[in-house]
């Protein structure tokens, strides 16, 4: 790992400094536009480098020249009254060189070069976003749409590790700077979109594939007039709006992973799939009569064929005396899936007996402890050292559109979006291990050996749970948006201050998001193999072999439910949210520029969580739950269980479902200022006024169960009553902003700023339900004593640009938390589960390094080929409560702090892209490294250490490659996760108790895919 580490910041810390030995020397723009029709130059064509501004008119003959151009990436745009605007990307300009670019422009009717001049976008392209980072106050970092094709990356989740000091968890929620979704402000379009998800209160990323991004910009400082809790930074997807000119693009293609595509052994179920649409919960639906049919077990079948498929139209329309008005419709499908059989989830800790052996399996609770190699005689008792094998078959789909109508100071744009993800998952869970490490050697089809004893036969039996979890997610937006120039005459005191013409901003935004997730069963059955028992033949008792059984399998933690459970879960979340914004700029006597914003914010959020839970929970007066026969490879039991007699499936009694509704409330004001103190020093500052408001009502069933602490700290399992739970509390923050811009010489850039910001519980974290992905998997419960946390935020970044185009950039970053909202391992009623709770404090530093190279810029013979890459390390620590100190003291191990959850120590994005433009072709190959990051804290389960668990160090390698086939077409290529590593998880104990031990572990596959585009 130290050689990698060391490997990785070689090349970065090379790349970072590449640039800075280059003289200064300034290079040049020349070249011809041509009618296109006439094939003859085209006289008086306006030419602007969008970059600077700059304009010239193209002589009579059609030359234009641009002479002491800086050296750097630029666009070009070419217009003339009466033909279509040309826009000319990626034009190199090498020190002391002569850069050569003609064009042709085709004829048009519409005179639209007025609206266009005043409407040049450049947020989809990489210099667009490197003057924005340059003009921002915050520290700003962004991907363009354009880098994004680059990389080959899919949707919004996968192209966040393209930032520096970014990741994701979870596949899809935005983590920055080591601090996970509750302290990052997730957005599209600068709006906060609700979620049903039920473990996050953020936007899951990934539902917003890279055919409607324009950009993604994640800001990691905050300021007044972005939400309180973008602590760790604000990530804002903006999706693409209204094109400048009319446009039609396609794109279909087909995609290949290497563990699911042509596998026969691909898991689903009777009656599973997932349709073209991805709408079927209706037939998934409580049987009305009681009756329950259906499949409970999984099946084998071959993999579905992922391909994927978009399409989008649009255009301006000028109408005349400064009015133009535009639209945008985009669509997209993409079919996909996942599959691994090479998966493991075990469950150890150190037990508090044998110490001295290390990590070892938990276990249930026997009489005497097991000791292997032979357990005690006569114990039953179950491990948890499972083989996982899973399969997910997703449809995501969605639809995009846009209209707006713009005049000479005035815009106005309307925006709805529709997502829709389906997902059906089948998740076999089978521990053979645990009664191989208490009888090495075990053999199952030896009914005379040691572990098929009579009295070992139920010690540590195979174990077999099948989970079917079909889940439905909806996000439904409808935007308004509005940009307002107010016609001011300029006003000025004595020369000393000139006020400029005021802006105002405003939305409306009415979301709403929804998660159904019908009828996901979960069955558990334990194998017992063969048994031959001697008898007594001087008692008459003959010998016997007890043949082969499943009977029925209940984790603690599901045992209100029985072995066989179903579920019906529904989540919607509604959310309405509205912001002002008042901008006066300003001039001061030196000529510099400054501006004093206020604003308005406030964000209602509503979510209601239903559950129906039925099981075989077997009452006094019901027939057994029945066996049966069979060997450990015969899969019937499952599906032949609902047959073969048994309590039925039903709501209750036990009654145990919890409901609940919940509502978030935050309202706020702000005020802050950029004001500039001199020709190379800007202070901002201001502060956000923020309140919020949040409640979490429950509605138990009546023999629902809740974990909660007595006054000696103890845990108990006892009834929820109506009220037990449920959370109102109201909190008042004022959060201030102090920074600084310093720009001590043209190409170097200081900024340094200090905040305040908050954190916020989830809704699940605060409420009691239990939850847990698959049948013997963990179980998470929540806490409603959680209270909100306090960050203080310390920033600082230097920015060298040496040519347009180039950077160095390195940063540090502070952040001391009060109140941090960690997770614990806790044990209640004889199974464990992991539940959150507030540390006293926790502290975070880091630095970043950052650098973006054009390698044409040193030596033409390199022209087009780009190279980067980008190193954030962190270092973190939190303060254990003396609760949980006195609990791990108890499993015999001393500590007063350990890692933050979920920070990384470290991230690596290395890149190089080589754009051969004359033969119009695009290659990009990308490595990421995320270090080790901490996932679950230690904890006493019945007085035995359960060690810190963390996800290991991996890597992804993308290679993407595309080529121009004629004038509309191209075709790309791209390679995902070609390292394709284990993705691990490790217990990791104290160095004296033992060393790391996988927890979980799987691999993904290697994605190959094809795809073929049109534009017109």
């Amino acid at each position: 790992m130290t050689n990698k580490r060391s490997g990785c910041l070689s090349i970065i810390l090379s790349l970072l400094f590449a640039g800075v030995a280059f003289a200064q020397q300034k290079g040049s723009i020349r070249g011809i536009v041509y009618d296109k029709e006439f094939d003859a130059p085209l006289a008086t064509v306006q030419v602007t480098i969008a970059e600077t501004g700059d304009k010239i008119i193209a002589t009579d003959e059609g030359i234009y020249l641009f002479d002491q151009v800086a050296p750097g990436s630029y666009t070009l745009i070419f217009s003339k009254s009466g033909y279509t605007r040309q826009v000319q990307a990626n034009v190199v300009v090498s020190p002391g060189k002569m850069t050569e670019v003609e064009v042709s422009l085709s004829g048009e009717f519409t005179d639209m070069e007025e609206f266009i001049v005043e409407d040049i976008r450049t947020g989809d392209t990489e210099a667009g976003l490197m003057e924005l980072r340059a003009e921002s106050p915050a520290l700003l970092d962004s991907v363009s749409s354009e880098w994004l094709h680059q990389a080959g990356v899919t949707d919004a989740a996968s192209a966040l590790s393209l930032v520096s000091g970014a990741t994701v968890q979870d596949g899809k929620f935005a983590v920055v700077r080591g601090l996970p979704d509750r302290y990052v402000s997730s957005q599209m379009n600068g709006v906060r979109l609700p979620t049903a998800d039920p473990d996050k209160r953020a936007v899951q990323l990934d539902q917003f594939p890279t055919e409607v991004i324009e950009s993604i910009q994640v800001s990691k400082t905050f300021t007044p007039d972005q939400q309180g809790d973008a602590s760790g930074g604000a990530v804002n997807v903006a999706l693409k709006g209204i094109p400048d000119k009319n446009v039609i693009r396609f794109k279909t293609g087909y995609e290949y992973n290497t563990q699911a595509a042509g596998n026969d052994n691909f898991l689903t179920y009777k009656g599973g799939g997932v349709n073209f649409w991805g709408i079927d919960k209706k037939s998934r639906d409580i049987p009305s009569d009681g009756v329950f049919t259906g499949s409970m077990g999984v099946t084998g079948d071959e993999a579905p064929i992922d391909y994927s498929m978009s399409m989008a139209a649009g255009g301006r329309i000028e109408l005349g005396n400064g009015v133009s008005v535009g639209g945008l419709v985009s669509s997209y499908y993409k079919k996909d899936s996942s599959h691994f059989d090479n998966g493991v989830d075990d469950a150890l800790w150190i037990d508090s007996k044998y110490r001295g052996d290390g990590l070892t399996p938990q276990y249930g609770n026997p009489d005497s402890p097991p000791d292997p190699p032979i357990p005690a005689v006569g114990e039953d008792f179950k491990t948890s050292l499972f083989d996982v094998t899973e399969s997910s078959e997703e449809v995501q789909w969605g639809v995009l559109s846009a209209i707006g109508m713009e005049i000479k100071n005035h815009s106005l744009q309307a925006l709805h979006m529709h997502t829709q993800v389906t997902e059906d998952k089948s998740i076999l869970a089978e521990d053979t291990r645990g009664k191989a490490y208490y009888f090495p050697g075990y053999d199952p089809n030896d009914p005379k050996g040691l572990g098929n004893d009579p009295d070992n036969r139920f010690a540590a039996p195979y174990l077999r749970t099948e989970t079917l979890k079909y889940t439905e997610r909806e996000t439904d937006t409808l935007q308004f948006t509005g940009d307002h120039t107010v016609p001011f005459s300029e006003a000025g005191i004595n020369d000393f201050i000139t006020i400029l013409s005021p802006k105002i901003d405003w939305t409306v935004a009415l979301s709403f998001s929804g998660l159904d997730e019908p009828d996901k069963r979960q069955f558990g059955s334990a194998w017992y193999a063969e048994s031959y028992d001697e008898g007594y033949p001087v008692y008459g008792i003959d010998p016997e072999y007890k043949p082969a059984y499943y009977g029925p399998y209940t984790p603690a933690a599901n045992f209100l439910l029985g072995n066989a459970s179903r579920t019906w879960t529904d989540i919607s979340e509604k959310s309405d949210q509205y912001f002002l914004n008042l901008r006066f700029p300003f001039e001061q006597w030196s000529g510099d520029k400054g501006y004093v914003k206020l604003g308005l914010f406030t964000d209602k959020v509503d979510r209601k969580y239903d559950q129906d839970s039925y099981g075989n929970y077997r009452l006094t007066g019901d027939s057994a739950i029945p066996t049966y026969e069979g060997s450990w490879d015969d899969y019937s039991y499952s599906d032949e269980f609902l047959d073969l007699g048994g309590p039925t499936m039903k709501d209750g009694p036990p009654f145990v479902d919890v409901d609940y509704e919940g509502e978030q409330k935050i309202s706020a004001w702000y005020y802050m200022a950029d004001l500039p103190l001199c020709s190379f020093l800007n202070v901002i500052g201001g502060a956000r006024y923020e309140t919020t408001k949040l409640n979490v009502i429950n509605d138990p069933e009546k023999d629902a169960k809740w974990v909660t602490t007595d006054e000696n700290g103890n845990r108990l399992y006892v009834d929820l009553l109506p009220g037990d739970a449920d959370v109102a509390y109201r909190q008042d923050d004022v959060l201030p902003l102090l920074g600084f811009v310093l720009k001590p010489f043209s190409k170097i850039t200081l900024r340094g700023s200090f905040s305040e910001t908050v954190a916020r519980p989830t809704f699940k974290e605060l409420t009691p339900i239990q939850q847990q992905e698959f049948l013997g998997d963990d179980v998470f419960i929540g806490n409603n004593a959680l209270k909100m946390s306090a960050l203080k935020n310390y920033d600082l970044r230097l920015d060298y640009t040496p040519y347009n185009g180039g950077l160095i950039s390195v940063s540090w970053f502070h952040k001391d938390i009060e109140d941090p909202i960690e997770y614990v391992q806790d044990l209640v009623n004889a199974f464990s589960f992991t539940t959150p709770l507030n540390f006293p404090e926790g502290k975070l530093t880091g630095f970043e390094v950052e650098t973006r190279q054009h390698l044409g810029y040193f030596w033409d013979v390199l022209k087009g080929i780009s190279i980067g890459g980008n190193a954030t390390f962190i270092d973190s620590e939190v303060t254990l409560p003396e609760s949980e100190r006195a609990r791990l003291a108890d499993a015999g191990v001393e500590t007063t702090s350990r890692n933050m959850m979920n920070a990384p120590e470290y991230l690596y994005n290395i890149y190089t892209m080589y754009d051969i433009e004359r033969i119009g072709t695009q290659i990009g190959l990308f490595y990421t490294v995320k270090g080790d990051t901490l996932v679950a804290g230690a904890g006493n389960v019945n007085g035995n250490y359960v060690p810190d668990v963390y996800a290991t160090e991996y890597g992804t390698l993308n290679f993407s490659a595309s080529k121009k086939i004629g004038k509309h077409f191209n075709i790309t290529f791209k390679a995902k996760n070609l390292l394709n590593p284990e993705i691990e998880e490790v217990y990791r104990p104290p160095g004296y108790l033992g060393n790391d031990e996988v927890r979980t572990s799987y691999t993904e596959g290697m994605d190959f895919s094809i795809y073929i585009s049109g534009t017109w």
